[in-house]
């Protein structure tokens, strides 16, 4: 058989992508990738959204556990009427612990006395609170030391009127249209427009800042707010720039660490230009159990990390509904009001 030459030796072609192959490969694989992104977070966003409301769910079955036991729902805080607040100021979240699988937790506390910043419960956890697009799920410290830890759902303590220490305006020691204030006593009966009409917990956000403590103090009312500018406008205690603490002691019954005010729609933005910043902002005229004339008025926003604006609500049958943004101001404050008059249809 005759020899082949070298020079007609056939040769082999190499294999692998040429650079134009391989940057379609990586084009089409970002496209993908693009295209998918969207897809993952939006399914993240509907678990936390889904979380979020069994939370709440879990606390509106807390609440007539405890109705069930005790035959009225409870309090905001415990107020002895002598104007500063030493015992008594335990929230409504830390009354139903023993009902949301804390008992441990209810076991450390003295009804009795003031909760202690820097201990427990007050620094810890309680994972039910919590909603799972909190941004600033974390305790809240002290020259590095803990102090507290936050929280996501508050309590419908009404639309403006807070509570009426003294008896100028109303019965002595009354509260606002919300379904707990200080020394509130109601039992189902007392939610006049019934438990699927009226708001039990809304969500709000933590680490909210605010302004608080008129001086000298409002002993009537000065006006609800009916726009941000208005709001901005209100008296406090002079600080320049709003604490940065609100809603950061589940622990604190008072309206800006565990509560809402149904004053402005959900996450409706209510800046105040202070020394350094514009912050958005909320307001409590005076804290709780702190004085004895002046009356505490406050505008507390639900707020929410979702998406869309919406935030998540129980109500006092216990059923949760995501509500928006963009909610009619008058079926929010209605839903917020428990004897209003008003029959609750949901858009």
């Amino acid at each position: 058989m005759p020899s082949q030459s070298k020079n007609s030796t056939f040769k082999k072609r190499a294999n692998g992508f040429t650079l134009i192959e391989l940057l379609v490969v990586i084009a089409i694989i970002a496209i993908l990738i693009a295209l998918l992104l969207p897809a993952v977070q939006s399914a993240r966003e509907a678990a936390r959204r889904s979380q979020c409301k069994n939370n709440l769910k879990q606390l509106g079955l807390a609440m007539h556990n405890y109705l069930d036991v005790n035959l009225v729902f409870p309090p905001g805080i415990c107020d002895d009427g002598s104007g500063a607040l030493t015992g008594g100021g335990w929230s409504v979240q830390a009354r139903i612990l023993p009902y949301i699988e804390q008992g441990n937790m209810y076991n450390l506390i003295d009804f009795r006395n003031s909760y202690a910043a820097g201990s427990s419960p007050a620094i810890d956890r309680v994972p039910v609170l919590l909603c799972p697009d909190e941004l600033l799920d974390e305790q809240r410290s002290s020259g590095g030391v803990a102090q507290h830890f936050p929280l996501n759902y508050g309590a419908n303590m009404g639309v403006w009127l807070v509570y009426e220490p003294s008896g100028t305006i109303g019965t002595p020691g009354s509260g606002g249209e919300g379904v707990f204030y200080p020394n509130s006593r109601l039992g189902a009966g007392h939610i006049q427009d019934g438990l699927t009409n009226t708001i039990m917990f809304s969500e709000v956000k933590a680490y909210q800042p605010y302004r608080r403590n008129a001086a000298p103090g409002y002993t009537s009312d000065p006006g609800m707010p009916t726009d941000a500018a208005t709001l901005a406008a209100l008296d406090d205690d002079g600080i320049a720039d709003p604490r940065a603490t609100g809603h950061t002691e589940w622990v604190d019954g008072r309206v800006h660490q565990t509560g809402f005010t149904a004053t402005f729609p959900p996450n409706f933005e209510t800046p105040f230009t202070g020394a350094t910043d514009t912050f958005d902002t909320d307001y409590n005229s005076q804290q709780e159990g702190n004085s004895t004339t002046n009356i505490s008025y406050a505008v507390v926003t639900s707020r929410s990390y979702h998406t869309g604006g919406i935030v998540n609500a129980c109500l006092m049958d216990g059923s949760v509904r995501s509500i928006g943004k963009d909610i009619d101001l008058t079926l929010w404050q209605n839903l917020a009001d428990r004897s209003d008059g008003e029959v609750t249809i949901f858009p």
